[in-house]
């Protein structure tokens, strides 16, 4: 198989994993919704894991899906060396900065975190980067999707800001961590040698 063909892999089982959990709550008339993150709440540390899984409903679960799509086959296909540690961290630590300092009470559910994280990661590894590669990538993501800027800041109601801002934190930071990494250079120097 292809790199090409790989890098949409992950993506696509992630997407499906989240139509799986949304058709059986539409099948058996139930919600998860509840198992999503509550801001310093104990029992709301399991939203950590659970809540990129679990959506409203299925416009919330359609929002998520294409630039999940189109923005992680990007990152699995651009930078495979650090895609999965990317996906991962704007996954993980966007939910725990979410269930740390998110307003109380309140219940965080959906993967614009990770959205926001990966969008976030594109958009800027090109400034920390400053190669021709990594700033096409920057200028393209941006300009297709300058408009998730507005998403951090708390303009519509029942929308989770606090996981838009927080993996935007997320997707900058891992630009920036990895901005200076051998792994991703090696990488780069390799895809040059093969052309």
């Amino acid at each position: 198989m292809t790199e090409y063909n790989r890098s949409w892999l992950i993506p696509l089982r992630f997407v499906a994993l989240l139509w799986v959990i949304k058709v059986i709550e539409m099948i058996f008339h139930i919600s998860f919704a509840g198992f999503g993150i509550r801001p310093g709440e104990n029992f709301g540390l399991i939203g950590v894991l659970l809540a990129p899984l679990l959506h409203g409903d299925v416009y919330h679960l359609l929002s998520n899906t294409v630039p999940l799509l189109i923005l992680g086959t990007s990152l699995f296909l651009l930078y495979p060396t650090v895609a999965y540690f990317v996906f991962f961290a704007s996954y993980f630590f966007t939910n725990l900065l979410v269930w740390l300092f998110a307003r109380e009470p309140s219940l965080h559910i959906g993967a614009s975190g990770l959205v926001y994280g990966i969008a976030f990661f594109l958009m800027t590894i090109g400034l920390f980067r400053k190669d021709f590669k990594s700033l096409a990538v920057s200028i393209v993501v941006a300009f297709f999707y300058s408009g998730i800027v507005f998403g951090v800041f708390p303009i519509t109601p029942g929308v989770s800001w606090e996981s838009h801002l927080m993996g935007a934190f997320v997707g900058i930071g891992c630009a920036f961590v990895f901005s200076n990494s051998k792994r991703l250079e090696r990488r780069q120097n390799e895809q040059v040698r093969r052309y």
